[in-house]
């Protein structure tokens, strides 16, 4: 089963997986630039861990890919009887990213790499 983990972002929650493209709230960010997401709610997957209220030493790093707009929304104000109309719309602006990696415990240290064979060197 592969990882995935419930992040939230101002106020919105995401279930994402590593290699996913996301659409999160505007950030001021360049594009190719990596962002942390910190508020990691529950990290899924061969074991499951649901924080209280966030899992401790877990994070998300996305590389951001740019912005992009959402469907168009039609506002339409209507009185009756008074001659009265107004259309009008709106497009929200997203960042869109892609998930990097979840990190489940940024304190334990990271072996990169095969340590097969390798010895101490004493």
């Amino acid at each position: 089963m592969a990882m995935y983990a419930i992040i939230r972002d101002r106020g919105m929650q995401y279930r994402v997986e590593e290699g996913q493209a996301l659409d999160i709230a505007l950030l001021d960010a360049e594009p190719g630039s990596e962002i942390e997401l910190g508020d990691v709610l529950l990290i899924g997957g061969d074991q499951l861990r649901i924080g209280t209220p966030t899992v401790d030493g877990a994070k998300v790093v996305a590389t951001v890919l740019g912005t992009t707009k959402g469907d168009k929304i039609v506002v339409f104000r209507y009185k009756n009887k008074k001659r009265y109309r107004r259309r009008t719309g709106h497009r929200q602006e997203y960042t869109r990213v892609s998930i990097s990696k979840i990190i489940v415990d940024a304190n334990e240290p990271r072996v990169t790499g095969s340590t097969e064979g390798e010895t101490n060197g004493s």
